[in-house]
């Protein structure tokens, strides 16, 4: 009986714990934006209104970037952020991190599997061929996502330890990320 009792609490567990994480996270980042907004008025606002306001202003910053005027005046603000000593390297950094992910110049688009030893192997996207640049001709640059984090690890490898996975870039960043356990069907099913 108490062996029971266990299971359905660990059950209960995996269906409660993800749902009310994402449901924090939401409600966190509403009710901060909200206070702030609140703050500058001085006076409430609707729940909700600040994070509406905070997505369309993302919106509008990115529109108002698109258009050719504004590409000056962003890329003035660029080039004196990338001048700037300490600002210059956590600037370069997340802009960089964020265009591979989502911008134009998208790097984590070339899923790998790297045979680090014999009978280990990583999954990792390939960013760069050739290091030769930096002395280091013949290898690799491969990232390698940590599951249940944000964050990885960039391994340099000879080029011949790696090999394309015939599965697409979401699918495979989704199976590492999860620590292999969502998106595993769908590796199953496109293998």
């Amino acid at each position: 009986m108490f062996q029971r009792f266990a299971t359905y609490f660990m059950r209960g567990l995996l269906v409660i714990v993800p749902a009310a994480a994402a449901i924090y996270v939401v409600w966190l980042t509403v009710t901060t934006v909200d206070r702030a907004i609140a703050a500058i008025a001085r006076r409430p606002v609707i729940p909700g209104v600040g994070f509406l306001l905070t997505v369309a202003l993302i919106v509008l910053t990115g529109a108002l970037a698109s258009g050719f005027a504004m590409r000056w005046f962003f890329g003035a603000i660029d080039r004196l952020f990338q001048r700037t000593p300490l600002v210059q390297l956590i600037y370069t950094s997340l802009r960089d991190l964020i265009d591979a992910f989502v911008g134009e110049k998208r790097r984590f688009d070339r899923p790998v599997v790297v045979r680090v030893a014999d009978g280990v192997e990583v999954l990792g996207f390939v960013t760069r061929d050739d290091l030769a640049s930096l002395g280091l001709p013949g290898q690799a640059a491969v990232y390698l996502p940590q599951s249940y984090n944000f964050a990885g690890n960039l391994i340099v490898v000879p080029a011949d330890r790696v090999r394309p996975l015939p599965v697409d870039s979401r699918t495979a960043m989704t199976l590492i990320v999860s620590g292999g356990v969502s998106g595993s069907a769908a590796v199953s099913a496109q293998a």
